[in-house]
């Protein structure tokens, strides 16, 4: 079974701090690592190979320091890593589509799996685009995934309903954070993953000439106030206040 886990390198949002004068994020010095639900992708890949056998290759677009979130996830269980290298701005069409050819590059593959969405933009729009670019089935927002030689069964949540769905190979996934608890890497398996290759592929050596459809015009962080009110009579006295207060906000029925 020949898998592709596509990760995303994203800042640390639980580190960034707003410029209280423009609001604007102050995204110097802000670490950098692999998106979460990234990793929910990466542990369901490895599930997969521990039943099945095969090959996991991670895949990333990013500057040259995205290597070492690449080695994390060799750390964890990948076996190679694909770095596409691109310094300049790209939007979700462009990373679609370096994402397809890079696929292509890669050759023969089963299981494309993808977080549902980076921890950063949260658009979910990445598996969708690249499942229609490669022209194949996908699962989104899978909650449970059993893994077949000949088919693939999901669990995926629709919001007020859970449903079950299956697809031949190949197939692209989207996993929620609830899937599973992705795995620490023991250190034997960090110092191994130094052994382990990563391929650098240029993003105009893949398709040349692509320009983004979409321009960031401005990011601000949106200013959130507390009213700090504080109940200090008895309990149900505090509780039936601040049960009308929550009403009057609109926040529950009246």
């Amino acid at each position: 079974m020949n898998i592709i886990v596509c990760a995303k390198q994203v800042i640390d949002i639980s580190e960034m701090k707003i410029d209280s004068s423009t609001k604007k994020p102050i995204l110097q010095g802000v670490p950098q690592k692999i998106s979460d639900i990234d990793k929910n992708a990466m542990e369901e890949a490895i599930k997969i190979k521990e039943k099945l056998g095969g090959k996991i290759t991670v895949l990333t677009i990013g500057p040259a320091n995205a290597k070492e979130r690449i080695k994390e996830l060799l750390a964890m269980g990948a076996d190679e890593g694909v770095l596409v290298t691109n310094s300049d701005y790209i939007d979700y069409y462009m990373t679609a589509v370096l994402l397809a050819e890079a696929v292509k590059k890669i050759g023969n593959y089963d299981i494309i799996i993808c977080g549902e969405a980076s921890v950063d933009l949260f658009s979910g729009q990445i598996g969708p685009r690249l499942a229609g670019l490669l022209n194949i089935p996908q699962l989104t927002y899978t909650l449970n995934v059993t893994a077949e030689k000949d088919k693939i069964t999901a669990e995926r949540n629709m919001g007020d309903m859970a449903v079950t769905t299956e697809s031949n190979y190949p197939v692209l996934i989207t996993v929620t954070k609830e899937i599973n608890e992705p795995r620490l890497p023991s250190l034997m398996q960090i110092l191994g993953s130094a052994n382990k290759p990563i391929n650098e592929w240029t993003a105009d050596s893949l398709s040349s000439g692509l320009k983004p459809l979409v321009e960031t015009v401005e990011l601000k962080g949106v200013p959130m106030e507390r009213k700090n009110i504080i109940y200090k009579d008895d309990i149900d006295e505090s509780i039936s206040k601040l049960v009308d207060s929550l009403a009057k906000e609109g926040v529950i029925g009246g």
